[in-house]
C-alpha cells in the first residue's frame, strides 16, 4: 500500500494539498496513488475535519467540463470492486470524508472519493485501486511500529513524509 507518514510536526495545509492529489486526483487510480495516511494523534483530528472540508469543495464529474476535479473510474468493474469495499469499510471503519456526489455523476462510472478512519492495516486485504484513503492515528512511541507496518506490507512503489524534523526525516529515508 502506498503510504504518506505526518508526525506532529507537520503542517495539516500541506498535508491536505499533498493527500488530495495523491489519494484523488485521477480518481485515484494511478499505482502511485496515496491509500494509507499515517497521522500523529495529537494532528488528526484538525486533519480530518480541513480533509472533510477540502473533500465538500471538490467536483466529481465530467472530465470535459473544466470545473471538475475528480472524473470517473476506468469502468464498471472497477466501480463495482470500489463500492464493494467502501460498503465493508462502512462497517468496519468510520467515514470521515467524502465528496458530493452532483446529478453530474449519478451516471457512468463515478465513484465518489471518500476516506475512512480505520485501527491499523491489518483491515485491508488487498490494494485498493481507487479514491479510497485509509487513515490511521498514531501515538510519538509508535513511530518505529508505523514504519515497521509500512515494511511488511511487501509493497514498496511510493511514500511520503510529512515532518519538519531533520533527525526524523534522515531516520526514515536512510
Amino acid at each position: 500500500q502506498n503510504a504518506m507518514i505526518a508526525d506532529s510536526s507537520a503542517l495539516p495545509e500541506q498535508i491536505i494539498d499533498d493527500v488530495i492529489i495523491s489519494a484523488f486526483r485521477s480518481a485515484g487510480q494511478r499505482c502511485s496513488a496515496l491509500r494509507v495516511l499515517f497521522v500523529a494523534d495529537s494532528i488528526a483530528d484538525k486533519v480530518i475535519t480541513m480533509l472533510n472540508g477540502a473533500c465538500k469543495e471538490l467536483v466529481l464529474a465530467d472530465p470535459m467540463n473544466l470545473s471538475t476535479d475528480i472524473g470517473p473510474v476506468i469502468d464498471k468493474g472497477a466501480l463495482e470492486g470500489l463500492e464493494e469495499h467502501a460498503q465493508r469499510m462502512s462497517r468496519e471503519a468510520k467515514l470521515v470524508a467524502q465528496v458530493p456526489v452532483t446529478d453530474a455523476a449519478k451516471n457512468g462510472s463515478f465513484f465518489a472519493p471518500r476516506a475512512f478512519e480505520i485501527k491499523s492495516m491489518a483491515q485491508l486485504m488487498k490494494e485498493v485501486f481507487g479514491p479510497v484513503l485509509h487513515i490511521i492515528r498514531f501515538k510519538p512511541d509508535e513511530f518505529d511500529i508505523v514504519i515497521n507496518q509500512i515494511n511488511a506490507t511487501g509493497y514498496g512503489l511510493t511514500f511520503g513524509l510529512h515532518t519538519r524534523i531533520d533527525h526524523v526525516m534522515r531516520n526514515v529515508t536512510s
